[in-house]
């Protein structure tokens, strides 16, 4: 299926493969930042966390980068099961290799679901909305529908649907959004992932959205602040109280992350697929104090490894990809050898 000195992916099987590989381009990544790396030989496809794409300043420890890893796995699965080949992924499979999170074996496991199939369909629809939503809210049967998303993956879903949570959870964001504000490195890092459009990764002004007035309940990543603020965007006013989602996991390691960014992914494509839209509401989970302390709002057994804002809303922009030639590696590399 391939040659295995450059990756580059041929033949009837192989093409299936390579729209999978595409699919697992379009998932999320902090900063649009794109931290995968993909090989394939036979029937099974590695995907590698490429270590010169992690933010060292607002994801030390690539425990983001690696959720983002982790979401482009679930892309690749529901892309095979669309092409009605089943999957069987295997975590961590290689311990000298840490940077090898996941392999996949296409033809292998149990028979792909309908539920698979339709979010399949919706991989190049879900894309980040940093715009206003509207003050509908979001009905129970589609809160339980994300929550069951969560659960299929591992994780949790807790839904911040009282008012002292809401208010407790929008007081540790603004706090993160401070501490990360007035540090000249994150600033500066920042800066070096926004773009005017010019680029296949980052995040472009365009999909930046606009500035929130000082009232807004939850503080947005302002990604055209990293230019001064000179985005000729009018502060809008945004929804007072959308869906705030955080996703949790039991344990807090790689092999968690791993298997909570195809929770994230599996959750924000059921957003999609329900009418709602989406964005990554990082901050306090950046910040190690307010990471403590969500977890401690949550109950504190839980870890928490991602908070999302839902609703309903105009569609957003969406950010460039790179291409598959950009991201496929050949065997040996993968493999560290």
């Amino acid at each position: 299926m391939t040659d295995t000195e450059t990756g580059t992916v041929a033949g009837a099987f192989g093409e299936a493969v390579a729209e999978a590989l595409r699919a697992g381009t379009r998932a999320p990544s902090p900063h649009n930042t794109q931290p995968w790396l993909f090989a394939t030989r036979d029937a099974e496809i590695d995907v590698v966390l490429d270590e010169s794409r992690v933010l060292a300043v607002c994801d030390p420890d690539g425990r983001e980068a690696v959720l983002a890893c982790g979401a482009a796995v679930l892309n690749i699965r529901l892309a095979l099961a669309r092409g009605g080949l089943s999957c069987a992924v295997s975590v961590l499979p290689d311990r000298r290799h840490p940077e090898l999170l996941a392999t996949l074996r296409a033809g292998v496991g149990r028979p792909p679901s309908a539920d698979d199939v339709r979010l399949a369909d919706v991989i190049e629809t879900r894309h980040t909305n940093r715009r206003p939503f509207a003050e509908s809210p979001v009905p129970s049967a589609v809160r339980h529908a994300l929550t069951r998303a969560a659960s299929e993956e591992g994780a949790g879903l807790a839904l911040l649907t009282d008012p002292a949570s809401f208010d407790t959870f929008a007081a540790l964001l603004r706090r993160a959004e401070h501490v990360q504000r007035h540090d000249p490195a994150f600033t500066t890092e920042l800066a070096a992932w926004s773009h005017h459009g010019e680029r296949r990764d980052g995040v472009p002004l365009s999909a930046g959205g606009p500035r929130g007035k000082d009232e807004a309940a939850l503080a947005l990543r302002d990604f055209g602040g990293a230019f001064g603020g000179d985005t000729d965007k009018a502060a809008r006013e945004f929804e007072r109280q959308p869906l705030v989602a955080v996703l949790t996991t039991p344990g807090d390691t790689r092999r968690d992350a791993v298997r909570a960014g195809q929770a994230l992914q599996r959750v924000l494509l059921t957003a999609t697929a329900s009418g709602l839209q989406a964005s990554f509401l990082a901050q306090p989970l950046e910040v190690p104090r307010t990471r403590a302390e969500l977890r401690t709002l949550l109950g504190g057994a839980h870890h928490p490894q991602a908070a999302l804002r839902l609703g309903y809303g105009h569609p957003g922009t969406p950010t460039p990809r790179r291409g598959l030639d950009d991201v496929l590696l050949g065997v040996r590399e993968a493999r560290g050898s």
